[in-house]
């Protein structure tokens, strides 16, 4: 089973169809599949068909294409097709539509651009220089998405279910019928509505319409509306000269249209000759048109051409004037004048000798027509005379090409040209003068080979420029040409010998190549030796970095972690707390001697006890303290004796 059989078996799937067929058993069904089905003898030839049956499907319908398509044809300046797009897409925004361009380079630009426009729907490319994978992921994110655009070349015209299609555009004209039923496909499909718009320029609406007549599919014509056209060649142009590469673009798709145009078969529908360059430059947003190479050499074959026609019908002419009796005649007695040295260049006399030229062509005509009478012959000189068609086209000098490849020269020097040679044929002379001239330009068409044209510079001895420069020690160094330092370069500057000889040549290409390789080893030491010192010089850097920093180093004393910084003032005064103690240590003991008088033995003896605990206790209400001053005093004593203590401290004091 083939699907697309007339496409499958063209020359590009040969290899691979043939490696198919040869593993198919002989006894097998054959089934081919297509819109536009094959009929080739050779195609059926290939796939070993006996008696092929013929199935299609709209075979006795009016129409080729489905009845739920709705096709249509605009007629479009080659300048207007890109604003016409953009005008369209803004006015079918919520829309999918498939765009169809003539080559991938095309389609890469216009899908740049039009991003960077925002016509405000997802803009999607699809061509031939894409890889699989992303192939796939444009078809799977055209086909999710409800409206959208997709730019795409031949590649989506056939074999790819795109569904709910609104609209299929063909930007550039298809090939031929095939290709345009098989574009329009991708809408209407299954019962399903779709409409088809199809973009031809004025050349080519002719042949294309009635291409499509006799493949019984109804196009009809219809106009755009000039008001809703919207015209985007200043954005075009502000976003090439904002960027390089899509200027790059723009020119390889002018380039590219072109070439597709040039190669299309039909030329009745496609002549590249008959578009605006320069327009549709602009149009793409160029300033200038860029130079088409292929283009300059098809023009200057088909010059070639025409002039080797023109000579070759200028010859004719000639020879048959010369047959003539009366008309050399003529010429003798004219140019016999001119001979004698009695030319003017007056524009009378000009006048006069086009009109005998004239009049000897229109005689000659009559003899090749051969039955005319003479009236007729004078009539046509009298319509001759009045286009005034001047002497070069008609009787040319057939020995030389000068008229046709140098425009710059004046009319008049041409004519004086032509009478000579003329006259030269009248007398018979042609034989001497002629051979001197075909000689010299004999040797001027030969091209000159390249080792001529060197032994001629050599002969000439020129001299090459040299730069020289001084370097820091007052030396001199010549940079170009590069000095030559082997023996043998040297020996041979020396010698006078003309001509080149290779094999020395190669001899001192080798010494001096030895020379330049010690002295690229000596530049890569000397890079490798500074290295090495810049790395030394950063460790030693660190190194006096790192001594500094601990040099600086200082140590802080430890606080309670807030960011004020530590007041010294803030500290207990030593001498003060050392006196209170003592004076402590007295009242102590005074108070211990008048409560043991008071208080009995038991009462002495906790006393006793307390005054030998007191200086511990003392100690460690101390450290308490420091550590948080906040907390109360701990004395060790119960709360009566500590206010007898208090009270007896501040009896003391007063």
């Amino acid at each position: 089973v083939l699907d697309e059989a007339d496409r499958i078996l063209d020359m590009g799937f040969a290899d691979t169809m043939n490696a198919i067929i040869e593993n198919l058993p002989k006894k097998r069904q054959t089934l081919l599949f297509s819109a536009t089905q094959t009929k080739s003898v050779k195609d059926l030839a290939r796939l070993s068909l006996k008696d092929p049956e013929y199935v299609w499907v709209h075979e006795r319908a009016k129409f080729s294409t489905p009845a739920t398509l709705d096709q249509n044809y605009v007629v479009c300046e080659l300048q207007q097709k890109v604003n016409v797009l953009y005008s369209f897409l803004r006015s079918h925004l919520k829309k999918k539509s498939i765009v169809f361009f003539a080559s991938c380079k095309e389609v890469q630009y216009l899908f740049r651009v039009f991003c960077k426009l925002q016509p405000g729907l997802p803009v999607l490319a699809l061509h031939g220089k894409q890889h699989q994978m992303k192939r796939m992921e444009v078809y799977t994110c055209f086909v999710r998405k409800k409206a959208a655009v997709l730019f795409a070349t031949d590649i989506a015209a056939r074999g790819l279910d795109f569904p709910a299609v609104n609209w299929v555009i063909q930007f550039d004209c298809p090939e031929d019928a095939n290709t345009y039923i098989h574009r329009v496909g991708r809408t209407a499909r299954y019962k399903e509505g779709g409409e088809a718009l199809l973009v031809l320029l004025p050349s080519e609406e002719k042949g294309m319409v009635e291409q499509l007549a006799q493949r019984k599919v109804p196009v009809s014509e219809i106009k755009i509306n000039p008001e809703k056209l919207t015209d985007i060649q200043k954005r075009m142009q502000a976003f090439l000269a904002q960027d390089q590469e899509l200027k790059d673009k723009a020119q390889r798709c002018f380039v590219s249209y072109l070439r597709s145009v040039y190669l299309m078969k039909n030329k009745e529908v496609f002549d590249v000759f008959k578009l605006p360059l320069a327009e549709y430059a602009l149009s793409l947003g160029l300033a200038v048109a860029p130079r088409v190479r292929f283009l300059q050499k098809v023009r200057k074959q088909l010059c070639a051409n025409e002039t080797a026609d023109g000579m070759d019908h200028l010859k004719e002419t000639e020879q048959n004037k010369n047959t003539l009796s009366s008309i050399s005649k003529e010429g003798v007695e004219k140019c016999g004048a001119n001979f004698s040295g009695k030319v003017s260049v007056n524009k009378t006399k000009e006048k006069e000798r086009r009109k005998e030229t004239e009049e000897c062509s229109a005689s000659s005509e009559g003899a090749e027509e051969g039955g005319e009478s003479e009236d007729e012959s004078e009539e046509v000189s009298e319509e001759e005379e009045e286009k005034e068609v001047p002497v070069p086209s008609r009787v040319p000098n057939p020995d030389s090409m000068q008229f046709f490849e140098d425009d710059d020269d004046d009319d008049d020097t041409k004519d004086l040209d032509l009478l000579t040679v003329k006259r030269r044929n009248v007398f018979g002379v042609e034989s001497k003068d002629n051979t001197a001239p075909n000689a010299s330009k004999s040797k001027m068409k030969k091209k000159t080979t390249k080792t001529q044209e060197a032994k001629k510079i050599l002969k000439k001895k020129f001299k090459v420029n040299t730069k020289i420069v001084f370097t820091e020690d007052g030396e001199l160094v010549q940079q170009w040409p590069p000095v030559q330092k082997s023996s043998l370069a040297k020996a041979d500057e020396e010698d006078d010998a003309s001509g080149i000889n290779l094999d020395k040549a190669k001899e001192i290409l080798r010494e001096e190549d030895r020379f330049d390789k010690e002295e690229y080893r000596k530049k890569v030491k000397e890079k490798h030796r500074e290295k090495r010192l810049k790395e030394k010089a950063a460790r030693r850097e660190a190194r006096n970095k790192n001594a500094q920093a601990e040099e600086e180093t200082v140590a802080f004393l430890a606080h309670s972690g807030s960011e004020e910084e530590f007041d010294p003032s803030t500290l207990p005064d030593p001498d003060k707390y050392k006196d209170s103690d003592e004076e402590q240590d007295s009242e102590s003991e005074d108070s211990c001697s008048e409560l043991e008088e008071k208080s009995g033995k038991k009462r002495s003896y906790s006393n006793s006890n307390a005054a030998e605990e007191m200086p511990l206790k003392r100690k460690k209400a101390k450290f308490s303290q420091e550590e948080d001053p906040y907390l109360p005093l701990d004395t060790g004593l119960s709360l009566a004796e500590d206010e007898e203590l208090v009270l007896h401290l501040l009896s003391s004091h007063s």
